[in-house]
């Protein structure tokens, strides 16, 4: 092998890298000798390398569940649901930070405005409708988690995670729901249909979506152990997503909880949304309401792009998902 074609070899290595390991494994070696017969004829090329990362990129979501690509129909299937869950997770935590905003107005003051009464009203069910069937798909996954450790296979440090995530959310953010800036608000006639105690567990789980952010000077006039707070929860939300994406992968789901799983991903995608047009009701027509309660701002015009991105990824998903989950995976 003359110095010149290992040069080459070794530029096409790096760029094979944009592509996913299990495209590489099956059209690796060939793409490389591809490629490097094309940089032997065009040498100066700036297209070719360009075109492989736009490529690698794209198969990449591909295998990640957003695409066709040559995995078997259930493992296909499976990190559908998957991109489907983490794109839900990106849509759900976004949206609670709009929702546990605006039930803080709710707690003191009713508003003056159709839109943020309405919105008030859609968001807040389909909060309930979406813990619900999160909390049945966990429920679901439960036996065949358990059964995996069981038999010794390496779930172990996923399941670790995930529920290191979930525990230092859950006693961090009842800790913090203490200082929720709902309690104390006069009683009026459809205040009870958020509930205090969630509506404040809510918001400390969230209260590192501020603005406050942008503004270090206001920022540092919090107390520190608040800011540590809103420093290490969304990395509680980080291992919990990581975690359970993992372990996602590694448990074993038979054709039939795959069809079950995938029938409430849909049902979870309608909820989601009603629940964007809940916000946006609040958003676009919602007024700023007594003593400014209902504001709009930066941050609740961010959050609902975001949720707007996290759903169209979520429907991308939920199209490649066929009319029988597990055997077979729309083209």
């Amino acid at each position: 092998m003359t110095e010149r074609r290992v040069v080459l070899r070794r530029r096409a290595e790096r760029l094979l890298r944009w592509y996913p390991r299990e495209w590489r494994a099956r059209y690796g070696e060939e793409f490389a000798e591809l490629l490097i017969s094309e940089m032997a004829e065009r040498p100066r090329s700036r297209r070719t390398p360009v075109d492989v990362a736009v490529n690698g990129i794209v198969a990449r979501f591909a295998y990640a569940g957003l695409g066709p690509c040559n995995l078997e129909d259930a493992e296909r299937t499976r990190r559908t649901l998957l991109a489907f869950g983490c794109a839900a997770a990106v849509f759900v935590t976004s949206g609670l930070g709009i929702w546990a905003q605006i039930t803080i107005g709710w707690q003191w003051s009713p508003p003056d405005t159709v839109a943020t009464s309405a919105a008030m009203f859609v968001m807040s069910y389909s909060v309930l409708v979406l813990l619900a069937i999160g909390a049945v798909a966990v429920v679901l996954l439960a036996w065949p988690t358990a059964r995996a450790v069981l038999r010794g296979r390496d779930v172990v440090g996923p399941l670790a995670l995930t529920l290191a995530g979930a525990g230092i959310l859950i006693v961090g953010s009842r800790h913090f729901a203490n200082g929720w800036p709902g309690t104390g608000g006069h009683h009026w006639a459809h205040q009870g249909i958020v509930p205090g105690g969630m509506a404040a567990f809510v918001w400390a789980a969230t209260l590192f979506m501020t603005a406050y952010w942008a503004h270090p000077g206001a920022l540092l006039a919090f107390p520190a152990t608040e800011i540590a707070w809103m420093v290490l929860s969304p990395v509680a939300w980080a291992s919990l997503a990581l975690g359970a994406v993992r372990l996602g992968r590694e448990i074993e789901l038979v054709p039939g909880l795959l069809h079950y799983e995938a029938r409430l991903a849909q049902l979870g995608g309608a909820v989601m949304v009603v629940f964007l047009v809940g916000a946006s009701l609040w958003v676009v027509d919602g007024g700023p309401g007594p003593r400014g309660l209902f504001h709009v701002g930066a941050i609740d015009i961010a959050s609902i792009a975001v949720m707007g991105v996290a759903l169209i990824t979520a429907g991308r998903a939920l199209q490649l998902i066929g009319p029988n989950p597990g055997t077979r995976v729309a083209r």
